[in-house]
């Protein structure tokens, strides 16, 4: 309908307007919020015992495996409010507790699994709600509904709408994309929406084609 040449540059498009999703200094989740870590992309189901082929494989595809933080705020009596995401190196507290501090007002109440990196959430202003979920008889997704219900939807997006072929390198501006599309998916203005997006995009710092495909770091 736009009469654009090319996959590429319809691609490169929607990619500028990803970097316009996020909204600078916007509101923190506050209340109750769920926060667990999800991997996202291929992963290997048997760790290889045998050649080398076999282990070059295995690193090859867990290269393209991705660490994503993901907060959720949870609704009284049901339901869900607005999600963050944010991918990680690793499970650290020195790459979780950033990203709360970043997400989460302080005083809120925190809903985590019994993982050590979320320890120091106290000290930082925060009430926790620790569910260890080694020996319990309840599944995660009864004791951690949002996060897994947002990890599911997560991944379903990107396996159905991008067919998997997100590369961890540009994951950050489909978090985005994500984002933006579950906060706001009770809107009834679809066209303000869009409206909204391009007055973002107006004040969006411009990006080349060379740095949408490098590996430029994500600013959040």
């Amino acid at each position: 309908m736009l009469g654009l040449g090319s996959y590429q540059t319809a691609w490169a498009m929607l990619h500028r307007l990803r970097r316009a999703m996020i909204r600078p200094g916007r509101e923190r989740l506050s209340g109750v919020v769920e926060v667990d870590e999800s991997v996202i992309g291929r992963s290997v189901a048997n760790k290889p015992r045998d050649t080398a082929q076999k282990q070059r494989l295995a690193d090859k595809i867990n290269a393209q495996r991705s660490i994503v933080v993901i907060a959720v705020e949870v609704k009284e009596p049901k339901g869900f409010g607005r999600i963050r995401l944010r991918r990680v190196p690793d499970t650290s507290a020195e790459s979780v507790l950033p990203f709360i501090k970043d997400s989460i007002e302080p005083g809120s109440l925190i809903r985590t699994d019994g993982s050590w990196a979320y320890h120091k959430l106290p000290k930082h202003g925060y009430r926790r709600d620790r569910n260890v979920m080694l020996g319990t008889d309840d599944p995660a997704h009864v004791s951690m509904p949002g996060v897994h219900r947002v990890a599911a939807l997560l991944k379903r997006w990107l396996l159905g709408t991008h067919q998997g072929a997100v590369k961890p390198k540009q994951l950050d501006y489909y978090l985005d994309e994500f984002t933006f599309r579950f906060n706001r998916r009770s809107s009834r203005s679809r066209g303000l929406l869009f409206y909204r997006l391009l007055e973002q995009a107006v004040v969006t710092e411009p990006v080349t084609y060379a740095q949408i495909t490098g590996d430029a770091e994500h600013k959040i």
